[in-house]
């Protein structure tokens, strides 16, 4: 139903019944009474989109990322719109595909006002920010999480790579894994350059040489990905364990596991980032380093919201960081 129709209904004019469901000052408690009671009586909901544009906002906020198939951001997703409904907010999702010039094109598109703050996590191709610090430029509220640009002083939200890569490392040392493998999703990601200096420092701790062959440098071209896993694995010299970046790495590792008819654990054990809902069901069950991807998105939001309010932040919210879990499963009992 429209206000129009509302209005109509109540014989009243459409400026008075606007303002008696905003709890306007300027209207009676009896007149808003009447009002609110046939409102719900014929189930009329107010459109959000035109009481924004009154009120020079567009109650709506953007989620950019790189992907939907991990199960990271599906989580993610989730604790955002928890956080905006609660604000009464819209939640847009664009997805670059991995791709830079697909996630240009989606912040140029936002600088119209479209949204009121942009939540980001960035592409594996992105090195250049330009894009990015125009947003900032043009005062549009920006939060990044997961994967972040270093050098845009706006918010980060992340969980600690280099710890989370370090003990994945030590964790197949223990297993006792000698020759381990890094599959790295993008050369210059933040958290894959964090994870991979966990992974080498443990390395180096433990006294173990590190073989430039055992590190893989992903794309996004999966078929090559795979071939590169294949040959690693199929290699006279192959790792006894594999610690991948990113569970669609882990995944592919798995397939070629079998493939080559390598047995898991027994003949190499494989350890990833991942928040795969059906890691234990694999066979074997897949052992983890799991985020708190839930709430990485909501204390994102929260902290965006934070600005769009214009509401002071303090300085630790600049840069947070959640602990990640290591969970064992039988990928390298």
């Amino acid at each position: 139903m429209k206000l129009i129709q509302l209005a109509k209904e109540l014989n009243l004019s459409i400026s008075t019944v606007s303002k008696a469901l905003r709890d306007s000052h300027e209207i009676s408690a009896s007149t808003k009474k009447k009002v609110l009671a046939k409102a719900r009586e014929l189930n009329y909901e107010a459109n959000p989109f035109a009481s924004s544009l009154r009120k020079q906002k567009s109650k709506t906020i953007a989620v950019v990322i790189p992907e939907i198939d991990n199960n990271f951001f599906c989580l993610v997703i989730k604790g955002i719109e928890s956080i905006a409904q609660e604000k009464g907010y819209h939640v847009l999702i664009y997805l670059t595909h991995e791709e830079i010039k697909k996630e240009i094109a989606i912040t140029n598109l936002l600088q119209n006002g479209r949204v009121d703050g942009i939540l980001i996590s960035i592409s594996n191709q992105t090195v250049n920010t330009t894009h990015l610090e125009e947003l900032k430029q043009k005062n549009i509220p920006l939060v990044f999480f997961d994967r972040v640009a270093d050098d845009i002083d706006s918010p980060k939200i992340t969980t600690d790579d280099y710890s989370g890569g370090f003990c994945a490392t030590e964790h197949l040392i223990e297993r006792g894994c000698k020759r381990i493998a890094f599959i790295s999703i993008s050369p210059s990601l933040s958290i894959s350059k964090r994870r991979m200096n966990g992974y080498l420092d443990s390395m180096k701790k433990n006294g173990l040489e590190t073989d430039s062959s055992m590190i893989i440098q992903c794309s996004n071209d999966e078929e090559h990905n795979n071939q590169l896993i294949r040959e690693l694995l199929s290699s006279t010299n192959r790792p006894d364990g594999v610690f991948a970046s990113v569970e669609k790495d882990a995944i592919s590792s798995y397939k070629i596991c079998e493939e080559l008819k390598l047995k898991i654990p027994e003949e190499i054990k494989i350890i990833s980032f991942s928040n795969l809902r059906t890691a234990a069901l694999l066979n074997p069950s897949m052992t983890t380093i799991t985020q708190p991807a839930y709430e990485i998105g909501s204390a994102a939001t929260s902290i965006l919201f934070k600005i769009i309010e214009k509401k002071p932040i303090h300085l630790t919210l600049d840069k947070t960081i959640f602990k990640s879990e290591l969970i064992v499963r039988n990928s390298t009992q």
